[in-house]
C-alpha cells in the first residue's frame, strides 16, 4: 500500500496473513489492506485450499482474493509459488507491483494487468 500511515503494522510480518510457507502446496507473499489479511489468514487459507481441497495454487488465490477478499471489503493481492514451480501474482487492484525470476534466466516484472 502506498502512502500508508507511519508506525502502521500491517499484515506482512504475521504468519498465515501476509506470508506463509508449506513445502507441500506453495510458498506466498500479500500486499493491500492488513486488516483484511490478517482477519481472513489469506496466505494460509490459500494454502490450506490447496492441501484439503486439492485445488490449483491460481484456483485458491483467486477464491481468496477476487472473491473472499472483495466481499470483505479488502483491496490487495499476493504473490505465490506452488511446490511445481507454478508462480501467481494475484489482485483486486489496478495495479500491483510484482516481479518474479526463475533459475533458467526468466524475468518478468509488472504494474498493471498486463499479464
Amino acid at each position: 500500500m502506498a502512502n500508508k500511515r507511519y508506525n502502521r503494522i500491517g499484515d506482512s510480518p504475521v504468519i498465515g496473513a501476509g506470508t506463509y510457507a508449506n513445502n507441500a502446496t506453495c510458498a506466498i507473499s500479500c500486499t493491500g489492506h492488513g486488516e483484511y489479511f490478517i482477519r481472513y489468514a489469506v496466505a494460509h487459507d490459500i494454502s490450506a485450499l490447496m492441501e484439503y481441497k486439492g485445488t490449483s495454487l491460481k484456483e485458491a488465490a483467486a477464491y481468496v482474493v477476487m472473491d473472499k477478499l472483495v466481499k470483505a471489503g479488502g483491496d490487495g493481492g499476493v504473490i505465490g509459488v506452488d511446490h511445481l514451480g507454478n508462480v501467481t501474482m494475484t489482485f483486486n487492484t489496478p495495479g500491483m507491483f510484482r516481479a518474479y525470476a526463475r533459475a533458467d534466466g526468466e524475468e518478468e516484472v509488472f504494474i498493471f494487468r498486463e499479464k
